[in-house]
């Protein structure tokens, strides 16, 4: 059987799903397109070879699975709407422009039982599986403290040409949520639950309700302490770039490329080594880790009618600490308490 996947959405993110999707090998067929700017949807069309509908009930009407890949006001509807069909369905994050339609979005997916997955993609980066496993490596000992930093070009122009993150209506707010909620749910997978955060945002673009630049406090639940400072900046020819430092009692981590490295550490007593590219995967293969193409995965659990993973649920859990972060910042920085959630 060969899945007939739909789009909703023509733009950049649309296109890289696309692209992994070609990529994977999966069973899987461009079906159909439908984005409300007819030009972009062509493009798109032209690119990947996938039909362009007149409408979303046409598209949904002709496929077998759908990417939600739309402004972010959009999704709530829209995932509805496929869930509704009974079609399996994978949503780009963040899942809503705010907790409460978030909350609502899983619950309606959750109540039509399709297999559903979400766009946190990070998950499946070499280096952060990589990452993952370090820190979970007995021999480094407890984590101590993480420091974060995230920074990319205000994503209305160059590659990303996303002109809807300026407007508040349909992003929800800015760097926090629309970028960084990979950030909240990386620290989580790596270090375990939060329990509390205090954060502060700052804007400095005149593009109201968009905060350009987040800091966040975190407390975890095993003691460790972290930092989280994401920014939208100005500086087009400067890529997305995160850096992480991970000082856990014996063992010292670096990532300084999200992707494919470089990750650096050294552990008490030993020598400092550091890995990327090629070397980054035999690295994980000696650990006995797989990669795994996440587009490549979807599909292969809407043949099975297994569930995917990370499904939206799990997405939940980054929005309940990125709306903590939201209300401590509200309020001046002070501390704002989150319930343990799944990682």
């Amino acid at each position: 059987m060969t899945v007939r996947v739909g789009f909703l959405g023509a733009g950049f993110i649309a296109t890289y799903h696309a692209w992994m999707l070609a990529t994977s090998g999966a069973a899987a067929s461009m079906a159909g397109v439908f984005d409300p700017d007819r030009e972009r949807a062509e493009r798109f069309s032209r690119d990947h070879g996938a039909r362009v509908h007149p409408s979303v009930e046409a598209l949904l009407d002709a496929v077998d699975a759908v990417y939600v890949c739309t402004w972010t006001s959009e999704h709530r509807h829209l995932v509805g709407e496929a869930a509704a069909r009974g079609l399996p369905l994978f949503c780009e994050k963040p899942l809503a422009t705010d907790l409460a339609d978030a909350t609502d979005l899983v619950a309606s997916v959750h109540r039509a039982g399709v297999v559903n997955q979400v766009g946190l993609v990070l998950r499946d980066a070499p280096a952060c599986l990589l990452v993952r496993s370090l820190v979970g490596d007995p021999d480094a000992g407890r984590v101590m403290s993480v420091v974060f930093r995230d920074d990319q070009y205000l994503p209305v122009e160059g590659m990303y040409g996303s002109t809807w993150r300026a407007d508040a209506a349909r992003a929800g707010s800015g760097t926090l949520l629309e970028h960084s909620i990979h950030d909240l749910d990386l620290l989580e997978w790596w270090c375990g639950p939060v329990t509390s955060v205090c954060a502060r945002t700052a804007q400095f673009h005149p593009h109201e309700g968009i905060e350009d630049v987040a800091v966040g406090l975190l407390a975890f639940e095993s003691g460790a302490t972290g930092s989280l400072t994401s920014v939208w900046h100005d500086v087009v020819e400067r890529p997305s770039l995160r850096r992480v430092e991970i000082f856990c009692e014996r063992r010292w981590i670096a990532l300084e490329g999200d992707l494919t490295g470089p990750v650096r550490w050294q552990q008490r007593g030993g020598p400092a080594v550091a890995v990327e590219g090629e070397e980054l995967s035999d690295e994980l293969a000696r650990r006995g880790i797989a990669p795994r193409n996440p587009d490549g995965a979807f599909i292969a659990a809407v043949l099975s009618g297994t569930p995917a993973s990370p499904d939206l649920a799990t997405a939940l859990r980054a929005h309940v600490l990125a709306d903590a972060c939201y209300r401590s910042a509200a309020s001046g920085g002070a501390p704002v308490e989150v319930g343990h959630g799944a990682t």
